[in-house]
Formats: C-alpha cells, structure tokens, sequence
C-alpha cells in the first residue's frame, strides 16, 4: 500500500489455529527520493569529490617538498672548505704528476697498442712471427673491393680516409656491404665531393649473399686491422687508418649542406682542412716561411693511433679530476651519515635501520653539486695559475710560446668537469623554481577547494535543517490531528455508552445472561 509518504514492501507467511486461518503481512517501509534527499545526494557526492582532490594535492605537496629540499643547497662553512681544500690537493697532483698534454707521447703509446693489436690478431689467425710487417702482410690477404680503385680516392696517401669503407665504424661497414651488393665504392674525391666509382677487380666481391656478407663483414674486419698501422711499405709511419673521430668528421662533410656553406672555388675548405689533418700537414711545425720543418716520416698525422693517444693523455688529465671527485663525494656521505647518526640517537648496529639513507648517498642532491662546483672551480683556477706560471717561466716573454705552453699545460677534463657542475647546478636551480611555483599553484588550488568543501558543508546543514523544519511541521501536524481524532473518539465512545445505557433492559431481555458475561470478563480480564 502506499501512501503520500511512503511505499510498504515485505513479505508474507500463514499460521492455523483452531481450525482459524490468519495470514500475516510484514511489510517494511521504502522511502521515496524527496527533492530535498536528491539535492544532499548532489552535495555529498560534490564535496566527496573535492575531498579526493585535496588528499591527492596534500600528496602532490609532500613530493614537492621533498623535492624542492633535495635542490635547495644546504651546504655550510665546512662543506665548503673541504671543497676548496679538495681542489687544491687535485691541482697539487695535476701540477706534480700529470704535467703537461704530450701529443707526441699519446701517439706513441697509440702506435704501442695498435701494434700489439695487429700482431696478436694475426697470431690468432695463424701468423706464427712477432714481426709487425709480417703480420701486416700476412693480414693483407684479407683484401678489399676498393683498394683497386684506390686512384680515385687520391692515391696511397689519403684513400684510407676518403673511401668511406676503409673508415673502422659502424658506417664504415655499412659501406663495406654497400660495396658488396653493389658493386661501387663509395666517398670523397680530392675536392671533398661525394663519389661512388666502379669497383675495377671483383675478386673480393661476393658470388653469392652468404660470401657476400663474409666478405663484407669478416674480411672487411681483418682488412681493417692490417691498415691500422699503416700499410707494409710504411710500416708504422703510414697515415694507417683514421679514427672514429676523423671518420665522423669527413662523412659529414660530404653532406650537402656542409659542403653547401664550405665550398670555395669547387673546393671542400672544410674536407680539405681534414684531410690536411689526416695526413700531417695541419699540425706539424713549420719553418718561417711556411715549410714543414720535419719530414714526412715524422708528420704529426692524427689518424687512429693519434686518437687513441690523445684518449691516453686525457685519461692522465682524469686523474686528479677523479681524485678530486672522490674526495668530495667520501667527505659528503661520511658527514651525512655521522649526522644522521647523532640525529637519530643512533647507539647501536640494530639502531642503523633507522638512518635515513637518502639523506647519505652522495649524489642527486643540489648540496654535492654545490660542493663539486666549488671544488672543481678551485682545481680549475689552481691549474690555470700553475700554467701561465710555467708558461711564462718557459716563454721568455714570447706571446706565442707563452699561449703554447699555456694550452699543454691547462687540464681539458678539468675545464670539462667543471663546466658539467656549474649546468648542474644552474639546471638544479631551474628545477627549484619550478617546482615551487607548482607548489604555489596547488597551495592556491587547495585554498580554493578548502573554501568549496566549507560551501558544501554549509549545503548539507542547510539541507538538514530545512528537512528538520519540514519534519517538525508533520509532527504538529499529525498531532492536531490525533488530538481532533481523540476528541471525536471520545464523543463516539460516550455516545455509544449513553446509548447502551438506555438500552440495558432491552439487552437482557433479548440477550439473557449477556451482561453477566460481560461483568465477569471484564472483572477477570
């Protein structure tokens, strides 16, 4: 059933008794959705919603904050001494033990190693001597497509780095199986121009695709290995191969844009400027009026051994860069740790799970970087001083003696190194401020949200309260209503008595015994 309030639903069950049937309804009250219900609902589900958004913001907040500390600098007076004292001890070692940049030593180690290289790859192909020209020539079976057109790449001297084939990197072998496939060679004339031209002897050009990809691949690697040190004729004062480096170099001046902006009277100015590179002209010293000095057995090419000398005397310059890296970082997590420890209460080894390691580690933390600038600053301007000092000791006055020795001395990795941590920590102050004014942005979002949950609660007790109101005024309601229900009961009830009360006689005589009935029931009742 169901009235202008509710709807009654249920269920339903029967009970016999004295032959007498009742069956029971138990009925359980569903109330209907009020307009005032639905618009709580709306609230409610309005104001959960804004309460999501600001544990998600609080969350937001506390990343930030941890984020905002770890690039925030908070190095002190101490830090900041152990800094300048580890630069000094850098510079100190860098001026004593690393001394100045030796081009001619670096070539000699390169020309040691690759040496060593040729001679144990033909060991392990068969070669039995400990020549390097024996090895070389027994390597030099391992023959390449492009050495027959070797003319076209500007003769002996300068193939090894105008055949893009001949240049030891992945694109070097890429142009090996290009060769294979096509039968071309492919790189450079003597203008700096791309070419391909016409592989003349086919013996190493593969039958089919499996010799094809030996011969590109396998053949290509060994043959690359016996021209590293230059070929048999020249034997370790050939131009040999060029490095990774110079390789790079001129397969991009092949480029058209390059040679576009680098050309001048149909020649490449930048390819020739690497090829001059290559072969020694370019760094050798020279006499007043322009003549190299030394011959050409002793150029100072900057092919493959060059590179890798030059690899060995910036590892000599990483010394004391490393040292003073290591200094640094050590001294940082032992006074972190330390303080954590005092911090913490820290009294024994069960105690250490307590440290907060994040704080410890040396790295990621604008504080190190910080102390790294300062250090590799200091180890920078120690060794900048430390060569115009023996530069000028070494120049006699001379300007441009004094700029040479000046360059041989300053530590590359150095420089390097210290502008690394001066982007770092600019870069991490970037970072800073960037995230705090994130954070202002959500702290603005969260007052925001804070005033809209106060809103919606005001909602809710508003609501409450006019569904208090409402309710209030059903209960007087229905009181007025029972009391004039009352009212008129009663006046039935006493009409009915006085009724009855004329009538006793008529229901004894109809109904005998009845009122003792009555009488009695009610009595025991």
């Amino acid at each position: 059933m169901k009235n202008n309030t509710e709807i009654m639903s249920g269920f339903s069950f029967k009970t016999v008794s004295d032959d007498f049937e009742v069956e029971f309804d138990i009925i359980t009250p569903v109330a209907e959705v009020s307009e005032s219900d639905r618009r709580l609902q709306i609230i409610k589900k309005e104001r959960t919603t804004v309460e999501s958004k600001l544990t998600e913001n609080s969350k937001k907040i506390d990343e930030l904050n941890h984020e905002i500390d770890r690039l925030t600098n908070h190095a002190d007076g101490i830090d900041y001494m152990v800094a300048v004292g580890s630069g000094i001890i850098a510079g100190v070692v860098d001026s004593l033990w690393v001394g100045e940049f030796s081009f001619e030593r670096g070539k000699k180690w390169g020309s040691e190693k690759v040496e060593n290289f040729v001679k144990n790859v033909a060991n392990k192909k068969g070669y039995k001597g400990d020549d390097l020209k024996g090895a070389t020539r027994y390597l030099e079976k391992y023959g390449a497509p492009s050495d027959s057109v070797t003319a076209a790449f500007g003769g002996g001297l300068q193939h090894h780095l105008r055949d893009f084939a001949h240049h030891p990197t992945p694109i070097g072998l890429t142009f090996s199986m290009l060769t294979q496939f096509t039968g071309n060679a492919y790189g450079t004339d003597t203008k700096g121009s791309y070419q391909k031209v016409k592989i003349e002897n086919t013996t190493f050009i593969g039958k089919d695709i499996p010799q094809k990809f030996l011969f590109g691949t396998v053949f290509w690697f060994f043959h690359m290995v016996s021209d590293m040190a230059g070929s048999s004729s020249t034997m370790g004062a050939g131009t040999g191969l060029p490095g990774p480096i110079l390789s790079l170099l001129k397969e991009i001046s092949a480029l058209p844009f390059i040679k576009s902006i680098s050309t001048k009277d149909g020649v490449n100015q930048f390819s020739l400027w690497i090829s001059k590179l290559f072969n020694g002209t370019l760094l050798s010293e020279r006499d007043e009026s322009g003549k190299l000095i030394k011959d050409s057995a002793n150029l100072m090419r900057f092919d493959l051994r060059a590179e890798l000398g030059i690899l060995y005397e910036l590892g000599r310059q990483a010394i004391p860069v490393i040292l003073n890296e290591c200094i640094v970082r050590g001294f940082y997590f032992i006074r972190r740790l330390i303080m954590e420890i005092r911090d913490k209460g820290i009294k024994s080894i069960r105690d250490l799970n307590r440290i907060e390691w994040k704080k410890c580690l040396p790295w990621k933390n604008r504080t190190l970087i910080r102390m790294l600038t300062i250090a590799t600053g200091t180890f920078l301007a120690f060794d900048a001083i430390d060569a115009a000092i023996r530069g000028a000791i070494k120049s006699g006055g001379n300007p441009a003696v004094f700029a040479k020795e000046f360059l041989l001395r300053v530590n590359f990795v150095g420089v390097g190194r210290f502008a690394v941590a001066v982007f770092s920590d600019v870069k991490m102050g970037v970072q800073r401020s960037k995230r705090r004014n994130e954070r202002i942005a959500i702290y603005s979002e969260q007052l925001h949200l804070s005033n809209s949950k106060i809103f919606y609660l005001q909602a809710e007790s508003w609501v409450a309260a006019e569904r208090t109101e409402q309710t209030i005024s059903e209960a007087y309601d229905t009181m007025e209503k029972s009391v004039m229900f009352y009212e008129k009961s009663f006046i039935a009830i006493d009409e009915d008595l006085n009724v009855i009360g004329h009538n006793i006689e008529q229901v004894e005589e109809n109904n005998p015994g009845l009122l003792d009935e009555i009488n009695t029931a009610l009595m025991w009742g």
